[in-house]
């Protein structure tokens, strides 16, 4: 698509998901796998020992300051 075309004329695929909704819901719970795998790491067991520390020391909200 070109870049002159009016925005009107985008597909739906073609916009962003605006920051506004997205999120990762960490009141639903956040597992050290989550986190792991959140911070671009494999699931290993250092990874998972390090998640599993970062979430007792930071919380579950934690997992926000990873996501984009």
């Amino acid at each position: 698509m070109s870049t002159s075309e009016p925005e009107a004329s985008w597909s739906s695929e073609d916009r962003a998901t605006p920051d506004s909704v997205l999120h990762s819901a960490p009141g639903t719970g956040v597992a050290p796998e989550d986190l792991v795998l959140a911070s671009g790491r494999d699931v290993t067991p250092a990874t998972l020992e390090w998640a599993r520390k970062k979430l007792e020391r930071e919380g579950p909200n934690c997992i926000e300051r990873l996501l984009p």
